[in-house]
């Protein structure tokens, strides 16, 4: 991954500042203390990502890391559980009165939704990787419980894990594309499956996956309407499963998988018809952006719903 910040070309009076803003902006919300002083900071910082996924490869000279409880309770951030990397030398984690020093090779998870602590007294070579805590759908307790404990060497599948991971996070032709599309769901499975069967708990973790299965769809949804090909058969395979366990899924949740995909693309055009670009664009071109390739079709379906044509709506909020 190359690097998106290289503190050898930031003023050494502005390096604590960048390296905090670059941090906050694209993983999370933390306070950093350097070790050495700023003319002598070093900090290279990659950023990725992979779907929901986010990674941050460090290197950097000696630095501490504290989520305190005031940046764990922001309200602003959806829920995450870290996964951190050790790639060389050792560091430390603690979370929720435990702690544990990580060596090359071992790997620990965290949670964003309470305060923790990174120390790196020997500087800092480790890959951060981020997943939403909706996606993993694993129980309170059990993340609770495998949280800031060394995991690597012990367990078969975390052994997996790491090399697994660490190639996710270092190969830039994994993050965009078919590949990232392709490595996803098996992210989230191989990473439930090392905290599974730590605890020996794989039954656990079976009940919470299939209850949030139509969030998780409803989810994926959302994120690619855009998406022309997006299909029942696109998004049973997204999530390991066949078309008709995908439809008798959302009929559970009285959901009716055209119709939503519909509603959810017409409210799409609405919100950007009123908006201050709307007029940037021709009422067709906003209509394909969100999957309505006949222009007809498009303002029948926008009348149907709203009672109103895109056009009439878009001049309803024409600017004055």
């Amino acid at each position: 991954m190359s690097p998106v910040l290289d503190t050898a070309h930031v003023p050494p009076g502005d390096r604590e500042e960048v390296v905090r803003n670059a941090v906050w902006e694209s993983v999370v919300a933390v306070d950093i203390d350097h070790g050495p002083p700023a003319e002598e900071m070093s900090v290279r910082i990659g950023l990725g990502a992979v779907g929901p996924m986010r990674i941050c490869s460090a290197r950097a000279t000696a630095v501490t890391i504290h989520r305190t409880a005031p940046l764990a309770r922001r309200d602003d951030e959806e829920p995450a559980v870290f996964l951190g990397l050790q790639v060389s030398g050792s560091s430390l984690v603690a979370q929720r009165g435990r702690e544990c020093v990580l060596r090359a090779g071992e790997f620990a998870v965290y949670e964003s939704i309470a305060p923790y602590t990174l120390l790196f007294d020997e500087g800092v070579d480790h890959h951060f990787l981020r997943f939403p805590r909706s996606a993993l759908a694993l129980p309170d307790r059990l993340l609770r419980d495998t949280g800031a404990l060394a995991l690597g060497p012990g367990n078969p599948v975390a052994r997996i894990a790491f090399d697994y991971f660490s190639r996710l996070a270092t190969d830039d032709s994994l993050h965009r594309g078919a590949p990232a599309e392709a490595v996803i769901a098996p992210s989230v499975e191989l990473l439930r499956a090392a905290l599974t069967t730590q605890q020996g708990a794989v039954d656990l973790a079976r009940g919470p996956m299939e209850a949030t299965l139509s969030l998780r769809i409803t989810r994926y949804i959302r994120e690619h309407l855009a998406d022309r090909d997006l299909s029942a058969a696109r998004i049973a395979a997204a999530h390991g499963i066949s078309v008709r366990h995908l439809y008798a899924v959302l009929a559970r949740s009285g959901i009716s998988l055209g119709d939503h995909v519909r509603a959810q693309r017409l409210a799409e055009c609405r919100r950007e018809l009123a908006g201050p670009h709307g007029r940037s664009r021709t009422i067709a071109a906003i209509g394909r952006r969100w999957g309505f390739v006949d222009a007809a079709h498009f303002s029948k379906v926008f009348k149907r719903a709203y009672g109103m044509t895109p056009r009439e709506w878009r001049d309803l909020h024409r600017p004055r």
